[in-house]
């Protein structure tokens, strides 16, 4: 399995999932079809699939013209309102990109039909890669302000690390998230503590709800 980082608008990002044993390949939020197509031909990849995470434009925004440019893509998520949508999946669903697995993970929060894509290849000892697609309504810099100025996130230097040698943040281990993700955390007292909370799902509804609403002070 190889994933091509495609960088997208300002501060998102789009994959392209290729199965190395038969060259097809998925595309994950095809924002910017253009560049999807570019990179398909450059390695030379058959594009069948089309996994959107969730319904705003700047993830499922493309999936028209794509389908367009690719007729015959099959196009999955979990919400009615994706665009160019062909195949509606639930929780645990599963589907084949070539010989890869993919798992179909409901994970409603940042949207209440979102989906996470978790990729695996059946008798290979690369580790599996999860599609989140969260990411938007904070830029990578706004998100390592909030990171920072809420103490009770935990250790921030290791993301404040990547953000200073200009690396992007993705992908990271689920290992890396539960230092510094406040959403991989609402477990934790403090975190809860601070949310005002003591249950873990009302503790992420409280946070999600703050990151909604942080702005960046100016300097």
């Amino acid at each position: 399995m190889k994933v091509e980082l495609l960088p997208a608008l300002t501060d998102n990002y789009m994959y392209l999932i290729i199965d190395d044993d038969t060259k097809e390949a998925a595309i994950v939020d095809p924002v910017q079809p253009q560049k999807v197509i570019e990179m398909v031909k450059k390695h030379g990849v058959k594009l069948t699939t089309l996994l959107t995470t969730h319904h705003h434009w700047d993830h499922a925004g493309g999936n028209e013209k794509l389908v367009k440019l690719e007729p015959g893509l099959k196009v999955y998520g979990g919400d009615d309102r994706i665009g160019a949508l062909t195949h509606k999946v639930t929780h645990l669903s599963t589907l084949q990109v070539g010989s890869l697995n993919v798992k179909c993970l409901s994970t409603p929060c940042h949207t209440s039909g979102h989906i996470c894509y978790f990729v695996s290849k059946p008798g290979s000892s690369e580790p599996p890669a999860v599609f989140t697609g969260e990411g938007s309504g904070v830029c990578p810099g706004d998100w390592a302000f909030f990171a920072k100025t809420l103490l009770v996130w935990g250790d921030t230097f290791l993301l404040q690390e990547k953000y200073s040698i200009g690396e992007p943040t993705v992908p990271s281990t689920i290992a890396e998230e539960f230092t510094y993700n406040p959403f991989m955390r609402v477990r934790e007292k403090t975190v809860q503590q601070h949310a005002g909370e003591t249950d873990p799902v009302t503790t992420m509804r409280a946070i999600r709800k703050e990151k909604d609403h942080f702005k960046v002070p100016k300097d």
